[in-house]
């Protein structure tokens, strides 16, 4: 099938593989389960291997755009039938499930076409490039009562439970006062060309771009580097961030709160001087109604010129989740963390296997079908990307400004997201960045319906809303079923 394929045809041979695999069929215990993967890079190639191990799943097949990338799979899996079209996947009857590892921009028009053609999907996180696509993925889910697991694997870590029990309580910490979300990791400049990129000549450059525009690209890697541009990827928010906004949903509120009602973001793309547009120094306030939560997103050192693995770190922890309460603290991240009381002592550790039967459980639920039994059921894995795509809408919309100017624009009267830009002021001048010559950033306050998941009142400008979704390429629009 080329990638002029007639989108009539595909469909109907979609349906045609639907009939093989009915909706309420439950797959016995010992049947094997042939599964697709769709994106064969470093994370596809992790989830193959992961599902390999689990008895009674075959990798069955692999499809990746990328030829070079494909032979390489076939290397590790030579059983499996191979294509560069995802579409000759989704349409093989001999495939029960895929796992989507595409780029951001592909993950939910995969996922949907999978699932119209009676698939169960894995995705991987974000599950969506957008907030609008998301809510198009969990309508497909629901309207074929499919399966469907968002790649965030820690909530399969039977420690998170605890972790929220003991939070909730208040016996020991008290009362939750905000969070903070943390990802520190050094990253480098990705470079920048004079001219356009050509495509390697093993891709299948329509495929590659699928959902995303045709425009010029001026970075020298095609693939990977694909993260720290709008049109395909959601930079390090969006990359790592996932993960956080979810642990924070599920240990804090017990995915009480959907999405924020109120969202600020500031920083920039710092020292770099490349062809990057998301920020490497990135920090988001969202008001939930219950309680502030601060995330900070930092790829630069902690100094210029330090060593790698010395990177920023904001004031007493580096960790993932931070949650600051009346007596104490709790910080932590995958596989476990440690509950201090006010005086800084720990008083409780907590261990956990950083979700490791997380393809397992998807397995399960495919067996059983039931969706209740997902411990990340597309539409709260849905919730927790919107939650970054949200922050950095907040950062696009921001005028470019000096630093002082930004500092003095931002209206939130809250004594930590003081301590933040403070923090980001002191991290700056570690690194030697002259802010007069660089994209600084503080947006104003968003306001969020977060039922309809949409801008509200003043925040919602054409250009806001425009953000909420985008424009897709004919031939691989996602439909909309919400």
């Amino acid at each position: 099938m080329s990638t002029k394929t007639n989108r009539r045809k595909f469909l109907t041979t979609a349906a045609l593989a639907t009939t093989a695999y009915s909706t309420s069929q439950v797959m016995g215990a010992n049947e094997k389960i042939r599964m697709g993967f769709i994106g064969l890079g470093g994370r596809g190639m992790g989830s193959a291997n992961w599902f390999d191990a689990i008895e009674d799943v075959e990798v069955a097949g692999l499809c990746d755009v990328d030829t070079k990338t494909l032979a390489r799979a076939q290397q590790a899996f030579p059983k499996a039938s191979s294509t560069q079209d995802l579409r000759k996947m989704i349409e093989d009857p001999e495939i029960d499930a895929v796992c989507v590892s595409t780029g951001n921009h592909w993950h939910v028009l995969a996922s949907i076409w999978a699932m119209e053609a009676g698939k169960d999907v894995y995705v991987e996180k974000p599950v969506s490039h957008n907030v609008w696509e998301g809510r198009q993925l969990v309508a497909a889910a629901r309207k074929y009562n499919r399966m469907c697991q968002g790649g965030t694997q820690q909530r399969s870590d039977e420690f998170q439970a605890e972790l929220r029990e003991f939070l909730g309580s208040g016996e020991v910490l008290g009362n939750i006062k905000y969070a903070r979300l943390n990802r520190y990791g050094m990253r480098a400049s990705i470079g920048k060309l004079d001219k356009p990129l050509v495509p390697p000549e093993t891709v299948d450059y329509d495929l590659w771009l699928g959902p995303a525009q045709d425009i010029p690209i001026y970075r020298p890697k095609l693939h990977y580097d694909w993260h720290w541009n709008w049109n395909t990827g959601n930079g390090d928010l969006g990359n790592w961030g996932p993960h956080i906004t979810d642990d924070l949903r599920n240990v804090v509120f017990g995915d009480r709160v959907k999405l924020p009602t109120r969202v600020m973001s500031g920083g920039g793309r710092l020292a770099w001087d490349d062809a990057g547009e998301s920020p490497n120094t990135h920090f988001t306030y969202f008001d939930t109604d219950e309680i502030p939560v601060i995330f900070d997103v930092h790829n630069l050192p902690k100094a210029k010129g330090v060593k790698a693995g010395d990177y920023y770190a904001r004031r007493r922890t580096n960790a993932f989740l931070v949650v600051e309460c009346e007596g104490g603290y709790y910080a932590g991240g995958r596989g476990g963390g440690v509950a201090y009381d006010a005086d800084g002592k720990s008083v409780r550790k907590f261990k956990g296997n950083a979700g490791k039967g997380h393809a397992r459980n998807f397995i399960e639920a495919m067996r059983n079908r039931d969706r209740e039994h997902l411990n990340a059921e597309v539409e709260e894995i849905h919730y927790s990307s919107a939650w970054c795509h949200l922050g950095n809408v907040a950062w696009r919309l921001a005028e470019a400004s000096n630093y002082e100017r930004a500092k003095a624009e931002s209206m939130l009267d809250y004594g930590p997201w003081h301590d933040v830009i403070d923090d980001f002021h002191k991290h700056c001048a570690a690194n030697e960045i002259d802010f007069a010559n660089e994209d600084v950033r503080i947006g104003p306050m968003l306001e969020v319906d977060s039922n309809k998941e949409i801008f509200i009142g003043e925040s919602a400008t054409p250009e806001a809303l425009a953000l909420l979704t985008r424009e897709y390429r004919d031939g691989y629009k996602v439909p909309q079923l919400a």
